[in-house]
């Protein structure tokens, strides 16, 4: 019993967050890359945030969503599937070669000529090169898997290219989050570009960032990906939902992390 409790805590210390250093949208605005941008200077979502939410997102051991990194350590180095391979047999380390590939997606593949997100990726990985079921979406293995991958990125900043063959797909998903849809027609842009910092009922708008996701949500009581939180803006909007792995919603996220340049990955966050 002593030895697991040494061992939790010393994976405590070993995996708790850096600091980050001021001009990263927590302690101090991103000034946006591009003269195109629709926002002035870019916040996190945790400076929106309260102590509490702060708190738990600071030290690895009160954030609820670490647990999932630890599985998805464990799926990392799992061999499944005819091919009997793993992540890891193609992959190795993930600390090394997964380093800053968070900061790059959604990324374009020339072999599906469309960009793909993590989750994506993931399960291509599965189906194509360990002959392997692919993940559900918002499964417990999915969100553990994707959190793994995307913390060897905490602290980098996205870096997205507008330009590119990405180009279309990000004007496709600008043209998605500034588009009026739903009964209440209105848009993504006109909480999160225009009343970002203002109350929506007892919650604060955020700027609708996607650098933590997957994330725990307090409202929630459980982690979810980026799709949920979208999902939920669009049941408010009380428009119809995004499909999982869809182009719409890829395109979105692409957006969406192309807005978000320049800010650094927070994944796991804790979000209200």
């Amino acid at each position: 019993m002593r030895r697991g409790l040494a061992g939790a805590l010393l994976a405590a210390v070993l995996w708790s967050a850096p600091a980050m250093a001021a001009g990263d949208g927590r302690t101090g605005p991103v000034k946006p890359a591009s003269a195109d941008h629709p926002l002035k200077e870019l916040w996190s979502g945790y400076y929106y945030a309260s102590p509490e939410i702060r708190q738990m997102q600071d030290a690895d051991a009160d954030n609820p969503a670490m647990a999932l990194y630890n599985k998805g350590e464990a799926l990392w180095k799992k061999v499944e599937g005819r091919a009997k391979k793993s992540c890891a047999s193609c992959h190795g380390n993930a600390t090394k070669s997964m380093k800053g590939a968070a900061t790059r997606f959604p990324a374009y593949l020339p072999l599906t000529k469309k960009p793909l997100a993590i989750e994506g990726r993931i399960n291509l990985c599965r189906q194509k090169f360990m002959q392997a079921r692919a993940y559900p979406p918002e499964s417990e293995a999915m969100l553990a898997l994707s959190i793994y991958v995307r913390r060897q990125s905490y602290g980098q900043a996205i870096n997205i290219p507008g330009d590119g063959p990405l180009k279309p797909f990000v004007e496709k998903g600008r043209t998605y989050f500034t588009s009026r849809r739903g009964q209440l027609d209105i848009a993504c842009a006109q909480c999160h570009d225009k009343y970002a910092g203002k109350l929506y009922r007892s919650e604060k708008i955020s700027q609708g960032h996607p650098n933590g996701f997957p994330a725990y949500r307090k409202s929630w009581k459980k982690t979810g990906s980026l799709l949920r939180q979208v999902n939920q803006c669009l049941a408010r909007m009380r428009a119809g939902p995004l499909k999982p792995g869809s182009d719409s919603f890829v395109n979105l996220e692409l957006y969406l992390a192309w807005r978000a340049n320049g800010l650094q990955i927070e994944t796991p966050a804790v979000r209200e």
